[in-house]
């Protein structure tokens, strides 16, 4: 049985966003570390994920690896002096602490946007590196597969995943249900501080596909279409996308709006065209909505969407927090019986050594009906037999009090010498 295993992690709770960039991983970067681990450390059912709020190692060693982890972090990511944000880092090595961190993260109780929905998907990503490079083994497929359930049992039970919490996601959310009967919509996001590159960002992963953005910086719209399959245009070519788009969403800081009723009315517009404007102070004035055809939400809109959904999952929190320790209960439970069931195999083998050489004794006198049926029989015989041990085994383990029956069962059936003697056979 595992019982060492722990974490690493830095996060929105202990690290800046510039902190959190440096550090931050993609699949090619989550893979190489995993290897560099396996090969100067000793740790094993390695796990690495790696989000925009986030960048966590799981393992189980007996050694505190944290160092080690740091330093490989550094050398894939070419930061020379990796050590000096050694601080900005968690390190976990109490065992049950690390696998409730890991419950926590994965069902979304630590994430900066509490219930956030994408880190179930994220994190099955990291799993599924885990699994390609041989990294997970019984323990931490076991211990995903609990956790992948948890989750499935918490959208069931509880509003914890209902709605969207966050200002960026509860745009998403309203920009989905505008233009859900639309086909093939035109998504146009103005302004690309932190709340429309977010929008942006959280976009992708709807069936909105058709999705343009512009900034007065134009740089920075080239740099975030690097990793968002988006177009780009020149912020000075704004009102001929206003013109194309089913909805715009607009992110700009300035104190006048830069969308005013005058300018919407030269539009042809020809069906609805939605504005949602995200910006404070706002950038669309709010007589556009007196134009036959448009409709505006406003940050009030939004931010009331988002007020109620997180009042929710907030209030729903301590049942979250029950059902992950029935599972981490469970779990445990499991993980206890592992230990066992060396014992448990022992045990069957050495009974099957007795039976195999009792019926050597008689299968010469009997023929081939009558050494079936001899042959159904013990075996029978030996299932009863060993079911009261591994019950009894099974609960003890539940207790903490399986190492006396181990010791009893050892000294029984001399299992050690059994398990020596099938070692030298096998070699």
């Amino acid at each position: 049985m595992i019982s060492n295993f722990k974490a690493i992690s830095l996060s929105h709770r202990n690290a800046p966003v510039q902190v959190r960039e440096l550090m931050a991983l993609d699949e090619a970067l989550c893979k190489k570390l995993m290897l560099g681990m396996r090969e100067f450390t000793d740790a094993s059912e390695i796990l690495v994920l790696s989000t925009c709020n986030r960048t966590e190692v799981y393992y189980a060693s007996d050694n505190d690896c944290s160092l080690e982890i740091i330093k490989l972090i550094g050398i894939h990511k070419g930061i020379t002096n990796v050590i000096q944000y050694k601080n900005f880092f968690t390190v976990i090595n109490e065992h049950n602490t690390a696998i409730n961190h890991l419950f926590e993260v994965c069902i979304g109780l630590d994430s900066q946007v509490v219930g956030d929905m994408q880190i179930t998907n994220q994190v099955k990503c990291a799993y599924q590196w885990s699994a390609d490079l041989s990294m997970a083994g019984p323990f931490l497929h076991r211990l995903m597969h609990t956790i992948f359930f948890t989750n499935k049992k918490v959208v069931q039970e509880t509003p914890f995943r209902d709605g969207a919490a966050s200002v960026s996601y509860a745009t998403v959310e309203l920009a989905e249900g505008l233009c859900a009967e639309l086909h093939e919509p035109k998504v146009l996001i103005i302004g690309l501080g932190e709340m429309g590159a977010d929008v942006c960002r959280n976009m992708i992963n709807t069936p909105l596909k058709n999705i343009t953005i512009t900034n007065r910086t134009l740089s920075k719209a080239e740099e975030l279409a690097k990793s968002c399959p988006v177009k780009v245009i020149p912020f000075e070519n704004i009102w001929q996308a206003i013109q194309e788009a089913d909805l715009i969403i607009c992110s700009i800081s300035k104190e006048e709006p830069i969308i005013t009723k005058e300018e919407v009315k030269n539009l042809n517009i020809l069906s609805y065209k939605y504005f949602i404007d995200i910006s404070v102070p706002r950038s669309i004035e709010s007589k556009v909505e007196e134009i036959p055809g448009v409709l505006v939400y406003n940050i009030d809109n939004i931010k009331n969407r988002a007020s109620e959904a997180l009042e929710k999952r907030i209030n729903s929190i301590p049942r979250v927090k029950e059902i992950i320790i029935d599972s981490i209960s469970e779990f445990n439970d499991w993980s206890k019986e592992m230990a066992v069931s060396p014992v448990i195999n022992k045990l069957k083998n050495a009974l099957e050594q007795i039976r195999q050489e009792e019926m050597a004794r008689y299968m010469k006198h009997l023929n081939e009906d009558e050494s079936k049926r001899m042959d159904a029989i013990t075996k029978n015989i030996m299932q009863k037999i060993i079911k009261l041990p591994v019950l009894q085994l099974k609960a003890a383990c539940k207790r903490g009090e399986s190492e006396t029956l181990i010791d009893v069962l050892n000294e029984l059936f001399d299992l050690e010498k059994q398990s020596a003697e099938e070692k030298n056979t096998s070699i």
